[in-house]
């Protein structure tokens, strides 16, 4: 169902959100292509943008000027994962060769946060949830679908998440060099090897991936809207997709999914 109606169980990619440079640049960038609502907020989140589609979160839009003093990260989606206890997943993480940047905080009433990259250099969120669970809607056109790891390692990777938070993986049928994550036996994500150009250019990564009807009309709007294209839409396994960049930098990728077979 695209909507969500029960706790996300821990392990499983919960929320999504990004620092802009220009935070109401973003938001008129994924209003655009994507179809989300979005205004700043209150000065007590830091003015922390929740966008909604169809009435339901899908994502956060941070300034990076409510960073203050701290440097801001370049352009980039962050995937968190629930976590039933914080403070256990950042000793997990730690006990498993992760670097910590953010050690687990309040967030008012919503829930406590954890920022850590794995030992390949991939930075990832962790989400207690408390009154925010998360996501509200995904799966389907204007919402997260998946959520995927390209690794310089994928076999420390594979080490580290299925330690740290409860994450397996195995090849994936039908997808050469692909390995499918999951949790008690369900998918929550996928997992590659990059290239050794692509390993010394970007590093590993986690990249998020958006559900469109069509992805040749909406890499048309992220190019009216003054993003870039970084893969054209092509067709593989799951349907047609492509990598694009938004109007700050930060990349994403949109796929127009196959119909789920009976």
């Amino acid at each position: 169902m695209p909507e969500v109606s029960e706790p996300y169980q821990p392990g499983t990619p919960c929320w999504i959100d990004v620092v802009a440079p220009d935070q109401a640049a973003a938001l008129g960038f994924y209003a655009g292509v994507l179809g989300w609502e979005g205004s700043p907020g209150p000065p007590e989140t830091g003015g922390y943008a929740l966008c909604t589609l169809k009435g339901r979160p899908v994502a956060g839009i941070m300034s990076a000027e409510s960073m203050g003093d701290q440097p801001a990260p370049p352009p980039a989606w962050t995937t968190y994962f629930a976590s039933a206890d914080a403070d256990a997943t950042l000793q997990a993480i730690t006990r498993n060769g992760g670097t910590v940047f953010t050690p687990a905080v309040e967030v008012m009433n919503l829930g406590r946060m954890v920022v850590a990259a794995d030992p390949t250099g991939a930075v990832f969120g962790v989400w207690e949830p408390r009154e925010f669970p998360g996501a509200g809607i995904v799966n389907e056109p204007g919402a997260l679908i998946w959520n995927e790891l390209n690794t310089t390692d994928h076999e420390a990777a594979a080490a580290f998440y299925g330690a740290a938070l409860g994450i397996r993986s195995a090849p994936m049928e039908g997808a050469e060099g692909y390995f499918a994550l999951s949790v008690d036996g369900r998918p929550v994500g996928g997992m590659q090897q990059l290239s050794e150009d692509a390993a010394a250019e970007v590093g590993s990564r986690w990249l998020v991936y958006f559900a469109v009807a069509d992805t040749d009309g909406a890499v048309a709007r992220v190019l009216s809207a003054g993003g870039t294209v970084g893969r054209e839409p092509f067709e593989m396994v799951a349907g047609r997709m492509a990598v694009v960049r938004d109007s700050q930098g930060a990349a994403f990728a949109l796929i127009a999914p196959k119909p789920m077979s009976t």
